[in-house]
């Protein structure tokens, strides 16, 4: 029997964790199965974009695995079974259950309002494509001199307020962060971001801690009135629950505590890469939520599998941080290079260059995972029975 590889959740992580299985394992050894919600991979770092009216390229995951022995099952996931290892399904016609020999959980993350009251009831997130696409309807019935008001001063925050802003400037546009404006980065990008908001015209509201969202803007918890008809939501984000509800070892915020090779410490047969994933980078430092960290955590985790059902040496991933991607509209960008524990370096780009920078990044993530076996493929065969695979891991 072949040895079954289940990829729960089809974001950059797992859809390239999917990919380069397919590179690594010989097809006639194992069964690859991608499990998605949504019948196309979703650009989620363009959501902004989404939001504000743009056309986004479909990528059908049928299309993306055509031909590399990678099967495609949209459907949600609604439980994991990590002791019997099955996984609950709702698809299109009714509820299922699929097994696995080795899991790869990759369901990513959604938007988190921690706690704070009428978030759910009258903010909007750009966390996904459904929520972008809502915000995107309510924009487009609004008139001129409407009011937007961006709560979350972080990467997602500023990329939403300042694309609403220069796609919009008939609006009042404002941003509320709960730090300084951009205060994690060097003193030469901050001044950057303060002109951009400036020259876009944003409202910045700083050291602004939101007690309440209601329908008509937000309330500080110092008691400060920010006004607006629609208020994004943009301050943070957390994992679905379904980790949680397993016997799987996971931290406080519900991520899967993993290894270096991104497998469970609790369940070897699992493994968990991007959002999802609690691993440890430079410095003992948890890695942040992010597209950066997905792309190499899932390398990491395939290479892993790969390796140790062939009987080959595991590689290593670079599990550090280069630089941060901050996307300013379309003309306009932050490229704060960090430290391998993400901390602002000196040296950074701004303006078009910048821009541009970070285009090519978006672009080359997209073409990587809608051509997973595109570059050389060493398919290799399983090296053991698996009986023995199974007696290995446990």
């Amino acid at each position: 029997m072949k040895h079954r590889i289940v990829v729960l959740g089809a974001g950059y992580a797992g859809a390239i964790a999917a990919g380069r299985l397919a590179k690594r394992l010989h097809p006639d050894d194992t069964e690859i199965t991608v499990v998605n919600a949504d019948a196309d991979f979703v650009e989620r770092v363009r959501m902004h974009q989404l939001a504000t009216g743009q056309h986004l390229k479909p990528r059908p995951l049928t299309d993306v695995y055509a031909g590399t022995g990678v099967e495609v099952r949209q459907a949600r996931v609604t439980a994991v079974d990590v002791d019997r290892k099955t996984v609950a399904l709702v698809a299109e016609h009714g509820t299922d259950e699929i097994g696995y020999d080795t899991l790869v959980y990759a369901l990513g993350s959604t938007a988190a309002d921690h706690g704070v009251p009428g978030v759910v009831e009258h903010a909007y997130d750009i966390a996904g494509r459904p929520s972008a696409l809502r915000l995107r309807d309510r924009l487009d019935q609004f008139a001129a001199g409407g009011t937007v008001l961006v709560v979350g001063g972080g990467l997602t925050g500023l990329e939403a307020v300042t694309e609403i802003a220069e796609a919009r400037p008939d609006l009042n546009v404002a941003i509320a962060a709960r730090g300084g404006l951009g205060d994690w980065l060097n003193e030469k990008a901050q001044r950057h971001l303060r002109g951009v908001c400036d020259r876009l015209g944003i409202t910045v509201h700083e050291h602004a801690d939101i007690a309440r969202v209601e329908a008509t803007g937000a309330v500080t918890v110092d008691g400060r009135v920010l006004p607006a008809q629609v208020t994004v939501w943009t301050a943070g984000f957390a994992v679905h629950p379904i980790a949680a509800a397993t016997s799987l070892t996971v931290a406080p915020t519900g991520q899967i505590v993993v290894d270096a090779t991104m497998r469970s410490v609790s369940h070897p047969e699992v493994y968990a890469v991007g959002d999802a994933a609690l691993a440890e980078g430079p410095g003992g430092k948890p890695l942040r939520m992010s597209c950066a960290t997905g792309g190499p955590m899932a390398w990491q985790a395939a290479d892993a599998i790969a390796a140790r059902l062939t009987g080959r040496k595991i590689p290593k991933a670079a599990l550090r941080y280069f630089n941060q991607c901050i996307s300013l509209g379309r003309r306009d960008g932050i490229i704060q290079y960090v430290t391998a524990d993400d901390r602002a370096k000196p040296s950074l780009l701004t303006g078009r260059l910048a821009a541009r920078y970070k285009e090519i990044i978006c672009t080359g993530a997209a073409w990587g995972v809608s051509h997973p076996t595109l570059y050389p493929v060493r398919r290799h065969h399983i090296a053991a029975t698996r009986a023995e695979i199974l007696t290995a891991v446990s």
